[in-house]
């Protein structure tokens, strides 16, 4: 059996030829020259929102092998996903323990809830829960 030829596909071969070879891009207009600053990219920086609103914590043990877990739920809508995310790094780094970030829930490692109510204080918002 023969074997088949194979197409040369780097940058450089003619394996399938340019499909943008015939355009003519000589009479279209210059493109926005205004640079983008590193401020404006949304995902390296999340917006603080203007109200924060309230939130809850609750320690929980419950389907983690005996580990002690503190719970931050109840944001407000108006929060998004990006800032509550930014805040776990910050109660994570803080705290000096692991965590995640689910459904719009923050959940610290440890049973630390008096420096999570500090920070999250200290941030703006209104805490309730856990003693």
């Amino acid at each position: 059996m023969a074997k088949k030829r194979k197409l040369d596909l780097t940058p450089t071969g003619n394996g399938l030829g340019n499909p943008f070879a015939a355009l003519d891009a000589t009479s279209l207009p210059a493109g926005e020259t205004t640079p983008t600053s590193p401020a404006s990219d949304k995902s390296q920086t999340a917006k603080k929102p203007s109200k924060l609103g309230r939130v809850v914590l609750r320690r929980e043990k419950a389907h983690r092998g005996g580990k002690t877990v503190i719970v931050i739920h109840d944001f407000a809508p108006n929060i998004s996903y990006s800032y509550i995310e930014t805040l776990a790094g910050k109660l994570k780094a803080i705290c000096g323990c692991g965590g995640t970030t689910r459904e719009r829930i923050i959940e610290i490692q440890g049973d630390q809830p008096d420096r999570v109510r500090a920070l999250l204080e200290q941030e703006g918002f209104k805490v309730a829960g856990v003693g």
